[in-house]
């Protein structure tokens, strides 16, 4: 099989500071997303369903979860090749420094990707949630007899001027490259797309950040340590003297970048048709295997709520909103679109009955909206928290507000009565 013949490569990004708090304890590929996954789950997930099973997650910040999370869940058979392998920045004779760029962290871990047998790679963000066959992208890349492939999604002009910008001629090769174009120059930037992105007015293509390299290829690019970025130097250096496809996706994709995308993509969930589909069986979403019990409910009124296994929920309501692992809801208490991320252990009775602990999770008589609450945070009872535009952004030491949007910090303690 010719998927025997890929290598894919994660990339974990830098330190996340735009999805900071979330980031401030873990790497951004392992910040829980959907309730009981984790962001590294979506594109190791896609390489498993293509059958692309032999993966590198290179990263740099905050890996210990990171590491943990994967070592928990991806093990494969003794007698097969497959494998996830955390790479972080590493200090060698040649290279003593973090890495520099996405181009650069590939390049100071090439020593571990030449070990092993393969002709094309794969190179993949860890921070964005879509669900592709990348095993369609991999025979598009060997049909066309390309060097290199991008993924490409059909935008509109007004998201057009936050992506690299790609035009393509009627054989999907790409002809040049701009990144982060001014409104005024688009015109001359539409490229070919389907009747249906046309009649959304996605006319312009954009890059996905999800590229395929001829082994050979790489490594000569690799030998330049001039270049340290993909997406700004070596795809416009390359276009022009390898020949070089554009795959054009046009499923759900988006880029979780931001403390409101993420937030956005959460929330999306709980849709009665979500555009990104977790109950699809071709697509699965692969993560840790949990013997968690299941979740008990009790006099609460739940509407377009996604909610994961071992959770104990009284409240009085819950609207639009994602629940979490072993999550806990009091009382009266009334939860409005906002994700919850859960709790990593379960308080024992003792804890729990002592009035001199709060409880984790959110206590009695609790009004939370457009919020995310990050694992562990125990929140006390009579807590208000009421997010939105109203709200300027700010820091503390427990919360902070970013785009009207309240993250509660990992282990935050919130006291009875706090407002928000």
């Amino acid at each position: 099989m010719i998927n025997n013949k890929v290598l894919a490569i994660i990339l974990g990004g830098g330190q996340g500071s735009r999805l900071h708090p979330l980031t401030e304890k873990r790497s951004k590929p392992a910040v829980p997303i959907a309730g009981k996954y984790r962001l590294v789950d979506i594109p190791i997930s896609n390489c498993i369903n293509a059958d692309i099973k032999r993966m590198f997650v290179l990263t740099q910040f905050n890996s210990a979860s990171l590491n943990r999370h994967i070592k928990d869940t991806y093990q494969f058979s003794f007698f097969s090749s497959a494998f996830v392998d955390v790479l972080a920045a590493e200090q060698t004779p040649d290279n003593k420094g973090w890495f520099q760029g996405t181009a650069d962290a590939v390049r100071q871990s090439m020593h571990h990707f030449l070990r092993h047998d393969f002709d094309y790679v794969l190179i993949l963000s860890g921070d964005q949630l879509y669900q592709m066959d990348y095993d369609l992208m991999v025979n598009a890349h060997i049909k066309s007899e390309a060097k290199i492939s991008i993924a490409t999604i059909p935008v509109n002009a007004k998201d057009a001027t936050g992506f690299g910008i790609l035009k393509a001629d009627d054989k999907n090769l790409v002809t040049s490259f701009i990144e982060k174009p001014d409104a005024s120059l688009l015109p001359d930037w539409t490229s070919d797309v389907s009747d249906e992105m046309k009649s959304k007015d996605r006319n312009y293509l954009a890059s996905m950040g999800i590229y395929i390299f001829n082994r050979d290829l790489l490594i000569d690019l690799m030998n330049n340590p001039d270049t340290i970025d993909f997406g700004k130097e070596i795809i416009p250096q390359s276009i022009h003297e390898h020949k070089t496809l554009s795959y054009q996706y046009e499923g759900y994709w988006t880029d979780i970048g931001t403390i409101e995308s993420f937030f956005e993509a959460n929330i999306g969930l709980t849709a009665n048709i979500p555009q990104f589909d977790l109950y699809n069986k071709s697509k699965r979403i692969y993560t840790r295997a949990r013997m968690l019990p299941t979740t008990k409910i009790s006099g609460t009124a739940l509407n377009k709520t996604v909610v994961a296994e071992g959770c104990i929920i009284s409240a009085s309501k819950i609207d639009q909103s994602v629940i979490g692992i072993r999550s806990r809801i009091g009382d009266e208490s009334t939860v409005i679109n906002t994700y919850m991320m859960g709790s990593d252990i379960y308080q024992s009775l003792d804890d729990v009955n002592n009035p001199n602990i709060n409880t984790m999770g959110i206590g009695a008589r609790c009004f939370i909206k457009n919020a995310i609450l990050d694992k562990n945070c125990c929140i006390g009872n009579d807590v208000r928290i009421n997010g939105g535009q109203h709200l300027e952004d700010t820091e503390t030491d427990t919360y902070a507000i970013k785009d009207g949007i309240v993250v509660i910090k990992n282990g935050a303690n919130i006291p009875n009565g706090f407002v928000i």
